[in-house]
């Protein structure tokens, strides 16, 4: 009689610790789930898109003082020194959005070939971890307005898709 109790003791522990332990559910479909993504894509192209036209304004800048005769105090201090700062600053930020860019590549390619889109999970955090270098070279450089909001709309999207796969969503 001991021995059958004790049974049936750890069978009904067993069952309970079974239905205990929280099972990760996909609470979103996969299809809401694609939109985060999407833009996540869209965004890192549109940042990307505007340090194109900010880099080429800025090339045309140094013809635009010559014709006008006017310079800037700090471009009469040392603009070899100016020069190679702006130049280490915009291939840092590109390094990282090229690393952002090929992440997102990644988890689109992933995701798509997999029916459970929880298990692209490994994928969204490297995405995340990019993002986070953009975050730390946007926060030391001085990049203007348009560049802190348009990365302000690019880091929502990508703290949305991280929520969406539970993993820790990048600071402001």
């Amino acid at each position: 009689m001991r021995i059958s109790t004790i049974v049936a003791s750890a069978a009904c522990c067993c069952a309970f610790l079974t239905l205990s332990i929280p099972v990760p559910a996909q609470t979103m479909t996969k299809a809401l789930v694609a939109e985060k993504i999407r833009r996540v894509e869209d965004g890192v192209d549109e940042f990307r898109n505007y340090l194109e036209r900010r880099g080429d304004t800025a090339r045309n800048a140094p013809a635009n003082t010559q014709k006008t005769g006017r310079t800037s105090k700090r471009a009469t201090a040392d603009p070899e020194a100016t020069k190679a700062a702006a130049e280490r600053g915009k291939d840092e930020l590109d390094s990282a959005l090229d690393d952002l860019n090929g992440s997102t590549n990644r988890l689109r390619r992933k995701f798509d070939g997999t029916d459970k889109w929880m298990e692209t999970k490994v994928q969204v955090e490297r995405v995340v971890e990019d993002g986070r270098k953009i975050n730390q070279v946007i926060a030391r450089g001085k990049y203007g307005s348009d560049a802190a909001r348009l990365w302000a709309a690019l880091r929502n999207s990508i703290n949305d898709l991280a929520r969406a796969y539970n993993v820790a969503p990048l600071g402001a």
